[in-house]
């Protein structure tokens, strides 16, 4: 196969992502297999750059356009966007910025471009800082005008905040396998390895590093002492407790890091693990083999609102819901989530989630406990979804969550918003059947 231009395949990238190819975690490692090994990391960094500076990206070019470009010139806008993000964003030079972003318009077999490619770059230097003052709220705030609506709606005094870090760049988070290693234990081989990291308040298996690292450079990654787990995800095992010979459900377990830390956590007498998506499923199987849990764990390729394809009929004494969202509250992590999610998906995802919390519900022993988790900010699929559950349910009710953050909370309910002790946005709600 032939090496291709990164600023090529980065084009590439946000042309597939854009025509419904898939999000940046399912298209990256394949645009990575066409650019030479020197060129992975920065492919990464245009590409994860460009979706996060989307918004404002195209607010720019635009501004540098007589006239907008055609849709069959998409590919020539993008190449644009990703001139304009190198000047604005990265370290690389600008005179190399504007000449391989011009060159790279010979790919695309449109030399007409070239002279405008070249013109746009050229202008925004002159008068990039003046645009910048001219771009409407959306574009500024590099955020799709509906979402920046909800945002505004649900957290009328935080919304700024929430945007401001969406658009940061998220630590690498660390959770140690505390039956391998104690924390202050694995700190020390980190700083042997000249690996800089911080403790988080609350939360007492994670380890903030200051600079993120391949995976692989950590000392006993192999070995399952630790794994890569943002702060506020490693909440969920230890509110489900230590297990005590009981037995837990994960229902949406993909990719599999709170199913293996509630395996770390807890002492449960059977995990059984569930995901509709076979190849999700086989990264949660991936996991559990390096942390030599695989034989701990039942899995199963399966739809877990439809228990009769799988429940035994044997009731769960705790059930991890970590329930498909709207992904509000991993921006930071996850850029390309403002240019795939739609307004649209907000309802279907509440609905998927109702029928979720009814079908579980049924297979949740009297006395034990569900956990409702998402990685989202809007209310809609959180606090109101749980109001909605209580009004359905007389046997139902809130569990007190008692954590040193939180930028709301009801009884049995907490919002940790993006940012908060530097973690994502997570909500969670803890629901008891009488």
């Amino acid at each position: 196969m032939a090496v291709l231009d990164v600023r090529v395949a980065a084009v590439n990238v946000m042309l597939d992502m854009q025509s419904g190819g898939g999000s940046l975690t399912r298209l990256l490692p394949i645009a990575q297999q066409q650019v030479a090994d020197a060129d992975k990391a920065l492919l990464q960094a245009l590409c994860f750059g460009m979706a996060r500076w989307s918004g404002r990206l195209s607010g720019l070019v635009d501004g540098l356009l007589k006239k907008p470009l055609k849709r069959k010139d998409t590919d020539i806008y993008i190449l644009m966007q990703l001139g304009v993000f190198q000047l604005a964003y990265t370290r690389i030079a600008p005179h190399a910025a504007v000449d391989t972003t011009v060159a790279a318009v010979k790919h695309f077999k449109k030399p007409w471009a070239k002279g405008l490619v070249n013109a746009v770059l050229r202008n925004f230097q002159r008068r990039g800082d003046s645009l910048v003052e001219l771009l409407d709220e959306p574009a500024c705030y590099s955020h799709p005008p509906w979402l920046l609506s909800r945002f505004k709606k649900d957290w009328p005094d935080h919304w700024q905040d929430i945007i401001e870090h969406g658009n940061q760049q998220a630590p690498m988070t660390l959770r140690v396998n505390r039956r391998s290693v104690s924390t202050v234990d694995y700190l020390l081989q980190l700083n042997d390895c000249e690996f800089e990291a911080n403790t988080v308040e609350g939360i007492s298996s994670a380890l903030t590093l200051k600079k993120p690292v391949p995976v692989q450079s950590l000392p006993n990654f192999d070995n399952g002492y630790i794994s890569v787990q943002d702060a506020a995800a490693q909440i969920a095992a230890p509110l489900l407790g230590k297990g005590n010979g009981k037995r837990l459900l994960d229902a949406c377990s993909a990719p599999g890091g709170k199913t293996a830390h509630a395996l770390e956590h807890g002492e449960w007498r059977q995990v059984v693990a569930l995901d509709h998506d076979a190849d999700r499923l086989n990264r949660v199987k991936q996991t559990l083999q390096r942390l030599n849990f695989e034989d701990r764990c039942e899995l199963h390729c399966t739809d877990a609102a439809d228990t009769n394809s799988w429940w035994d009929g044997d009731a769960f004494d705790a059930i991890l819901l970590d329930a498909p969202c709207s992904g509000t509250g991993v921006i930071r992590r996850h850029p390309d989530i403002k240019l795939l999610r739609r307004e649209h998906d907000i309802e279907k995802l509440v609905g998927v989630q109702r029928i979720l919390l009814n079908a579980l519900w049924e297979t949740l022993a009297p006395g034990g406990q569900l956990l409702y988790v998402t990685c989202s900010v809007l209310k809609d699929e959180n606090e109101k979804q749980i109001s909605w559950f209580l009004e359905q349910k007389d046997n139902a009710r809130e569990i007190e969550i008692n954590l040193p953050f939180g930028t709301s909370r009801s009884a049995g309910c907490i919002q940790i918003l993006p940012g908060e002790h530097d973690m994502d946005g997570f909500f969670y709600a803890l629901l008891a059947k009488t």
